[in-house]
C-alpha cells in the first residue's frame, strides 16, 4: 500500500502544476515533493508526470490515476483530520490575503474577537492590491471581490461588490446632479485603472428597475488604485465610481455624496475564498464562519448593497 503522503504529494502537485507550488501548500520542501511522487511512481512501475524546467503535465496514465483517486484521497483525509481534530481547539498559523483599506476597515477590527475564541490561532494577514495565487502561495484564505480563481478554488459570499457615483459636496455645489448615467461625461472624472490590465473599464450601470446603460467617466484624472480614487473625490477634483464599501464612511460622515441614488454598478460578490471544502483545517473552517457571521451580524451585505437608494 502505498503511505498517505505519496498520494497526496501527488495529487497536490498534479493540482498546482509543479512541486515548489505543492510543497508550500503541504508545508513540505520542493525536494520532499519530489522524492514521494518518484517513490510513489517507482512503486506502482508508472510515469505519471511529464517533467521540464518549468512545468509539470501529466501522462495519460497520470490523469486517470488522478481520477481515481482523488475523491477516495480526499475521503481518507477528511476522516483522519475528524478524529484528529476531534475535541481539539484550533491551533496554528492562519495566512489570509485581502486588500489593505477593506481588511483595515472592515476584517482587522474583528480580529480582538476571533482570538479571544481562538487563542491558539497565529494570523499571518498579508493586505495586498495585486491578486495572490491562493493554492501557489500557501494561503488558507482570501477575502476580495471581482476575482476570477482557478480550479481547486471555493469561495463563501459574504456582501455584493456594488459601485456608485460620489463626489464631495464641494465639487457639486454650483453643479446641478446628473439624473442619469448619460449625464456623467459632462464632469470631471477620476477614472481607475486597473493595475492588472492597465485599461480603463466602461462599466454598465443598472437601477432598480432593470435599465442598463453603459458608462465610463471622462478620464480628466487616472489613478491605478479605487482608494486613491475615493481620496481624490475626497479632495474636490470630480466624480468618481467606487464600491460603496470604501465610501460608506465617508458618505456616512458627509464628506462625499451619492449621486444618482438609484443607479449602481454590479460587480459580483465579495466572497471569502479557501482551497477546499471538504479538506478544511479547524482554523480555516472557524475564520470562514467567523467572517461570515459577523457580516450577518453587521448587516454588511445590506450596508454594501447600492441597489438601496
Amino acid at each position: 500500500m502505498e503511505t498517505l503522503a505519496n498520494l497526496e504529494s501527488f495529487v497536490r502537485s498534479a493540482e498546482t502544476g509543479g512541486f515548489s507550488a505543492a510543497a508550500r501548500r503541504l508545508s513540505l520542501t520542493p525536494a520532499a515533493v519530489s522524492r514521494n511522487v518518484a517513490t510513489l511512481e517507482r512503486n506502482l512501475g508508472l510515469r505519471l508526470f511529464h517533467r521540464s524546467t518549468r512545468r509539470l503535465t501529466l501522462t495519460d496514465t497520470g490523469e486517470r490515476f488522478l481520477l481515481e483517486i482523488r475523491d477516495n484521497l480526499e475521503g481518507l483525509q477528511q476522516a483522519i483530520s475528524s478524529v484528529a481534530t476531534n475535541g481539539a481547539e484550533p491551533a496554528g498559523m492562519l495566512k489570509v490575503s485581502m486588500g489593505l483599506n477593506f481588511g483595515a476597515d472592515y476584517i482587522l477590527p474583528m480580529l480582538p474577537a476571533f482570538l479571544a475564541c481562538y487563542p491558539g490561532i497565529r494570523p499571518d494577514w498579508q493586505f495586498t492590491t495585486r491578486q495572490t495565487d491562493l493554492i501557489a502561495e500557501g494561503f488558507d484564505a482570501a477575502i476580495g471581490g471581482g476575482i476570477e480563481w482557478g480550479p481547486g478554488v471555493v469561495s463563501r459570499t459574504l456582501a455584493p461588490l456594488h459601485l456608485i457615483a460620489v463626489a464631495s459636496p464641494k465639487y457639486m455645489k454650483k453643479r446641478r446632479p446628473p439624473t442619469d448615467p448619460t449625464q456623467l461625461s459632462a464632469f470631471d472624472g477620476i477614472a481607475w485603472r486597473s493595475s492588472r490590465t492597465g485599461r480603463v473599464r466602461e462599466r454598465i450601470m443598472r437601477n432598480i428597475e432593470g435599465t442598463s446603460v453603459p458608462v465610463k467617466l471622462k478620464e480628466t484624472i487616472v489613478l491605478d488604485d479605487p482608494e486613491a480614487t475615493c481620496r481624490a473625490a475626497l479632495l474636490g477634483l470630480g466624480v468618481t465610481l467606487n464600491a460603496v464599501c470604501h465610501v460608506l464612511p465617508h458618505l456616512e460622515s458627509g464628506a462625499l455624496v451619492r449621486l444618482m441614488p438609484q443607479w449602481y454598478i454590479d460587480e459580483g460578490p465579495i466572497s471569502i475564498y479557501y482551497a477546499s471544502r471538504t479538506l478544511l483545517p479547524s482554523k480555516t473552517r472557524v475564520f470562514v464562519d467567523f467572517v461570515a457571521d459577523a457580516f450577518r451580524r453587521q448587516r454588511l451585505a445590506e450596508r454594501f448593497a447600492g441597489s438601496i437608494g
